[in-house]
């Protein structure tokens, strides 16, 4: 075990904490994070029958205090074909050894998130999501590694100013589960990258010098893979900026590794609201009692909360489980906020749909669910270009001193809008 690693599990505090420079390990080694730090007690001790007879199964001698430790659900996590293959069959996947052998992209699963993979078929939308694919070793034209080029907009690294009043910082390249089809596939790919408060110093800085800096997004990776202390640290230190008047946290944690939302983690939290997290989900199925109780107690934290999609084909390509996902998005107090055409990195085909297959989703959900469900379609434009909406044809011109619209059902109205 690299001592980088063994340090990230509870930093000193205070100055100590600014010598710290921790290393998560996003490279398929046998390293495992966590793997010599305490299990603490936790408070979360949610688990839903289906998990729970996972456990039984697969890990009978954890005991509750681990198996509800979000650090050992990372040291466990399935991060082998040849782990994976307890809970998997994976005769079904071609080339299983020349991907073993694949560098494109760390494999990492949660036991908890593995739980609602077990006793599937191959073709299940949440397998396809995390379970590598021959098929991502095929690049189609116009994929590229970065292809929002966001290293470009880098003023300083690992600071990401796209828009003028807003930054994405890029706090780690380590996530508890990597989804096939992410977007920085290019940065968690890198060996024994680096994070920590010596990479986030001239970010920080960065954003004290420049005062139209209103809203700060930490991402990475995942954030909420970090220890308290690290987490604490940098949201102390932008909180304490006076133009910063948002921090929002991308996290797919509450959804893959729910044991992490502890009661002392939601209070660490609530000191720096105004707080909002975006929180990646894809499918109904995802949303489980743990998930629930997760995404609760961040709600009652006064942490507002709004979900990002990515349309995957044959995944959510459809009206039905979008519909769904939507509306217990809605039930948990999590208000849907994207839908995004997936990214062209490098072996995604397989992964988009049609721009109108979107188009089709947003016009089959407005008018049948309430407005609160209905999420933005937006594309990420290649080259830099920023979010860019996209809606059905429901406005259809003018006709004299009207102008012609469309509702739901497709029937078409006037309303008088005079040229003046």
């Amino acid at each position: 075990m690299n001592d980088s690693l063994q340090e990230s599990a509870e930093p000193p505090s205070n100055n100590d904490l600014g010598l710290i420079e921790i290393q998560l390990g996003t490279d398929v080694t046998e390293e495992i994070p966590f793997s010599k730090t305490e299990i603490p007690s936790s408070d979360f001790d949610i688990i839903n029958p289906v998990t729970s007879a996972f456990r039984k199964k697969f890990f009978p001698l954890a005991t509750d205090k681990q198996w509800n430790s979000w650090r050992w659900q990372i040291q466990n996590s399935y991060s082998s074909f040849k782990k994976l293959s307890e809970i998997l069959d994976l005769e079904n996947i071609d080339d299983v050894d020349f991907l073993a052998k694949s560098r494109k992209l760390p494999l990492r699963i949660t036991p908890y998130y593995a739980s609602l993979l077990y006793g599937t078929p191959n073709n299940y939308a949440l397998t396809k999501s995390v379970v590598p694919s021959k098929l991502e070793l095929i690049v189609s034209p116009e994929e590229e590694s970065d292809p929002l080029h966001e290293e470009s907009m880098c003023p300083v690294y690992n600071l990401v100013h796209r828009y003028p009043d807003r930054v994405l910082l890029l706090s780690t390249g380590f996530c508890s589960v990597y989804c096939r089809y992410c977007t920085r596939s290019h940065m968690v790919l890198k060996d024994k990258k680096h994070y920590g408060v010596k990479a986030w110093e001239n970010s920080i800085e960065y954003i004290k010098n420049n005062p139209q800096i209103r809203d700060v997004v930490i991402s990475g990776g995942d954030p909420l893979t970090m220890p308290d202390k690290h987490i604490e640290f940098l949201l102390s230190s932008i909180r304490a900026i006076p133009h910063v008047e948002i921090i929002r946290i991308g996290t797919k944690v509450p959804v893959a590794l729910p044991q992490r939302i502890t009661n002392n983690f939601i209070k660490m939290l609530k000191k720096h609201s105004p707080l909002y997290m975006s929180i990646h989900f894809i499918h109904p199925d995802e949303i489980t009692a743990e998930v629930s109780e997760a995404c609760s107690r961040i709600a009652n934290a006064g942490i507002v909360m709004g979900s990002q999609t990515v349309l995957l084909k044959d995944i959510n390509d459809n009206v039905e489980t979008m519909k769904e996902l939507m509306l217990k998005l809605l039930k948990n107090r999590i208000r849907p906020y994207y839908i995004y055409q997936c990214d062209p990195i490098p072996g995604s085909s397989h992964f988009r749909t049609p721009v109108a297959k979107g188009l089709e989703i947003i016009q089959g959900l407005r008018g049948f669910i309430s407005g609160y469900a209905v999420p933005h379609y937006v594309i990420d434009t290649p080259g830099g270009g920023g979010k860019i909406p996209l809606l059905p044809e429901y406005y259809l011109g003018r006709d004299g001193d009207y102008i012609l619209i469309r509702n739901f059902e497709g029937n078409t109205y006037k309303y008088y809008d005079p040229v003046k």
